[in-house]
């Protein structure tokens, strides 16, 4: 039956970031299926927090365990873990990543958003948590599942690994172009770099069962000031944000029997926001 394809019963998911907005979205997504989602994050308070209502919404065995997915180690005390509780992993999901706001700029200080003032400490601490980490918990998790039943591992990239951001949305009356806030390089670099490794690891693990894909989400409205929501939308032919809950059927196919001829890919679902 078809319904059988998404079903999750029984199967370990690691999610890295999985505290966070659409994290939470995710273990949801893998717990109405039957599996048990692990709440990998860095502040082990929200990690637990997030597994605890997870358990209380449904009957899986869910856990939030503290992870720092830039250090090696880390990943490797995470791993062991899950290891030594459940005794499998089946599911990589590297949804964990820097998204500096606009809001972080300090008094008196050039616009730090724009290129020109990029600062290279930015750029560093972004690329090793969304890429670098990425990597990382791929090479340590991934090797794990290639080396014994198989598995999913799912990047979680943007419509802005597939487009430029329009820098037009960000924009601040009255200010001169110098000043004028912009989505920071690193966020572009880090998604485009998740699909060249979705590709890659696709093809090096084919052999040994590892399917890995990517999905590719829209701005998800949360509480963003109208301007800016009205400014996105005009570019978005569906005419809105995604709804927070939106992506868990997509994230439920790709890490699900569903998409089993599925590797490589990257799943775009932005409203139509690529094809204008």
């Amino acid at each position: 039956m078809v319904n059988n394809l998404f079903d999750l019963t029984g199967r370990v998911a690691i999610i890295t970031g999985g505290a966070g907005l659409l994290g939470r979205k995710h273990a949801e997504a893998i717990a109405e299926a039957g599996g048990i989602p692990v709440i990998a994050d860095l502040k082990p308070s929200s990690a637990e927090e997030t597994a605890r209502s997870i358990r209380e919404k449904y009957p899986v065995d869910s856990r939030g365990l503290a992870v720092d997915i830039t250090r090696r180690d880390s990943i490797e005390a995470l791993l062991q873990g899950v290891l030594a509780h459940y005794q499998r992993v089946d599911i990589l999901i590297n949804n964990a990543a820097n998204n500096p706001k606009v809001e972080d700029k300090k008094p008196g200080q050039e616009e730090w958003s724009r290129f020109e003032n990029f600062p290279i400490e930015a750029w560093q601490a972004d690329l090793m948590v969304g890429l670098t980490g990425a990597f990382l918990c791929s090479q340590v998790i991934g090797s794990v599942m290639a080396a014994g039943h198989g598995g999913v591992i799912l990047n979680i990239a943007s419509d802005l690994a597939v487009i430029a951001p329009d820098q037009r949305i960000y924009r601040k009356p009255g200010l001169p172009e110098e000043a004028q806030p912009v989505k920071p390089v690193t966020y572009s670099v880090v998604k485009s770099g998740l699909i060249g490794l979705t590709r890659y690891l696709a093809t090096y693990w084919a052999s040994q069962n590892v399917r890995v894909n990517a999905l590719s989400p829209g701005g998800v409205y949360n509480g963003q000031p109208d301007e800016f929501v009205q400014k996105l939308t005009a570019l978005i032919p569906m005419g809105r944000m995604a709804h927070v809950d939106e992506y868990k059927g997509a994230v439920l196919f790709l890490v699900s029997d569903a998409s089993s001829y599925m590797t490589g890919g990257n799943l775009i679902i932005e409203g139509g926001r690529t094809v204008w």
